[in-house]
């Protein structure tokens, strides 16, 4: 059975930084593409950053490039989304998600997704 778990969300003031993570199992993990989605109230699902498992090769959204930072440890079975320079409008519930063809999942068609975590940034 597949299971996908975020954790690292949290209430955090602006400028200030988290680290999410999210552990994988019962799925070959190391030739997963893996992915970050989020989503705040009232507004459509949002891309945040994605790696793919044959080069590592990383896309990000134009919003948060430069700030969040995505990392993989396949040891670990687990994915990072490293989140610096936070601002209010990053707040959202985010989503990790486990993909197949790497173009899919960028455009959100996961096989499997975690509950979320929530990140609020406060003013």
């Amino acid at each position: 059975q597949v299971q996908v778990m975020e954790s690292g969300g949290g209430l955090v003031q602006a400028g200030e930084s988290l680290r999410l993570s999210c552990t994988v199992s019962g799925l070959r993990f190391g030739v997963s593409n893996l992915g970050w989605f989020r989503q705040a109230p009232e507004k459509e699902r949002e891309g945040v950053a994605f790696i793919r498992w044959t080069d590592d090769r990383t896309e990000y959204a134009d919003s948060i490039k430069d700030r969040f930072t995505i990392s993989r440890d396949n040891a670990k079975n687990t994915l990072y989304l490293q989140m610096n320079s936070l601002k209010p409008e990053d707040t959202a519930m985010y989503y990790c998600a486990v993909g197949d063809f790497f173009p899919d999942l960028l455009d959100g068609k996961a096989s499997y997704w975690g509950q979320g975590t929530q990140v609020t940034v406060s003013p």
